[in-house]
């Protein structure tokens, strides 16, 4: 099956954006601009450049996390501390409240800096430096004050909780967060572009990321973002977004999700385990929380869920999985339809990915 989506015009630029069907277990269109302002066009070989992916980096995350629960060597419902003992000294609402679960940081229920008085009262050791790592910086988070008791609330730790889990990733397998993703998942699934920093290789080849200009800018509706490197960073690996890929790499690690984790005859994770990510863990606490619906939603192991599209009001199918990132980015699995959406738009622009959303089901005939 191929498909385009229709154009859109979103001001004043006309962006043409493709989507893959994946029982072709191959890119069928990769369509838009590497760069506004010179018009440099996307082709399937660039592959829609490189583009940062910030949210989109978490499903990474619950994957390594995943993949070594699999193994047998880390357990969801442990305690956090089981793992990072430093973190035994996070201060929670009360003196019997239970204890930060891996489940609890992967379905944002932690109440780890998620923007409430804990965070706001943070030390500052909890504050990051350019040279730390991950084995430095996780450790000095255990004097934080949590913003409410573990499993009660769905709150998002966009910059956190992720990475205390490559931290446990990197703990449990004795290995860097780096080597581990890329020996365990991004060479095996065949992922050449997709890692955690930009080197001078890669920065040639990074789309521009964009903000929207305040009015009478002579730039016209859009304009550069000062900072372009983003959570990138060559010496700390942010597991909550700092990874850069390519729509053709992201297409190989969607395609395995929604085939259950199977990508061209080879099996990486058990149908089961796909299963367990794309289920709803958290009931009814996502709803109307960080820009959803205010109904029909549930949140997973690292993704959201459609659990009621009518109730939603989103043009998608039940069981639908997947997460949206600060620059426009977007990842859609849909197990009904086989098929898979992604979105590696570096402005922000909500209402054009409902607008594609809408475009590829309707354009879907059979």
């Amino acid at each position: 099956m191929y498909q385009t989506v229709d154009t859109f015009t979103v001001n004043q630029l006309l962006m043409r954006i493709g989507y893959a069907q994946v029982e072709a277990e191959k890119v069928n269109a990769i369509i838009g601009l590497v760069q506004m302002v010179v018009l440099i066009p996307v082709s399937l070989a660039t592959a829609f450049s490189m583009s940062l992916i910030p949210e989109m980096t978490k499903a990474f995350t619950a994957l390594s996390i995943l993949k070594l629960r699999d193994e047998g060597k880390l357990a969801l419902d442990a305690p956090v501390e089981t793992y990072v003992s430093e973190l035994r000294g996070w201060k929670y609402p009360t003196d019997d409240s239970p204890k930060i679960r891996v489940r609890d940081l992967l379905t944002h229920t932690s109440g780890l800096m998620s923007g409430g008085a804990g965070q706001q009262t943070a030390p500052p050791a909890a504050q990051r430096t350019p040279q730390d790592t991950l084995a430095t910086y996780i450790p000095r988070l255990g004097g934080v004050a949590l913003d409410f008791q573990p499993g009660t609330l769905w709150r998002y730790s966009g910059l956190h909780g992720f990475d205390v889990l490559c931290r446990i990733v990197e703990v449990a397998s004795g290995m860097t967060i780096d080597r581990f993703m890329q020996q365990r998942l991004f060479d095996p699934l065949g992922m050449k572009d997709t890692g955690f920093t930009i080197t001078a290789a890669r920065q040639p080849r990074m789309a521009v990321m964009y903000r929207r200009a305040q009015a009478g800018s002579s730039s016209g509706p859009f304009e550069r973002l000062p900072d372009q490197s983003g959570l990138s960073s060559p010496t700390y690996f942010s597991c909550s977004g700092g990874m850069v890929t390519t729509a053709e790499d992201y297409l190989q690690f969607a395609q395995m999700l929604v085939n259950g984790g199977e990508l061209n005859g080879k099996r990486y994770l058990s149908p089961k385990t796909i299963a367990l990510m794309a289920s709803n863990h958290t009931g009814d606490l996502v709803n109307g929380q960080f820009g959803r619906p205010a109904r029909g939603m549930g949140f997973g192991l690292g993704v959201q869920v459609v659990e009621d599209p009518v109730a939603a009001d989103l043009r998608q199918s039940k069981g639908t999985f997947g997460w949206a990132g600060a620059y426009g980015t977007n990842i859609n699995i849909d197990p009904e339809e086989r098929l898979v959406t992604i979105i590696l738009m570096q402005t922000s622009t909500p209402q054009l990915q409902r607008d594609f959303e809408n475009a590829v089901m309707q354009a879907i005939i059979d």
